[in-house]
């Protein structure tokens, strides 16, 4: 059995919030299902983490409740909408 793990970081904590960043680790070394094609490769393969579990991969992990940005924005530092994906493969 291999395993695909997708990083999706989105712009809330909500799933049908807006991918801002994404991050794919491939265990099937690409011979497992591809990736939604993008006309940029900077675009996040999914719009949203609903569009992640609409096309069959499973939630794993979801961001833990944070201290909310204060008005002058988010501080320099990690995302802070982290969510991570798997699909599992023969």
């Amino acid at each position: 059995m291999r395993q695909q793990l997708l990083y999706l970081w989105l712009a809330e904590s909500a799933l049908d919030a807006e991918a801002v960043a994404w991050a794919l680790y491939d265990g099937a070394q690409g011979k497992g299902l591809a990736l939604p094609k993008a006309k940029d490769p900077a675009t996040p393969p999914y719009g949203s983490g609903l569009a992640a579990l609409e096309d069959g991969w499973c939630l794993l992990q979801a961001p833990q409740p944070g201290a909310p940005v204060g008005p002058e924005g988010a501080s320099l530092g990690e995302l802070q909408f982290q969510f991570i994906f798997e699909r599992r493969l023969p």
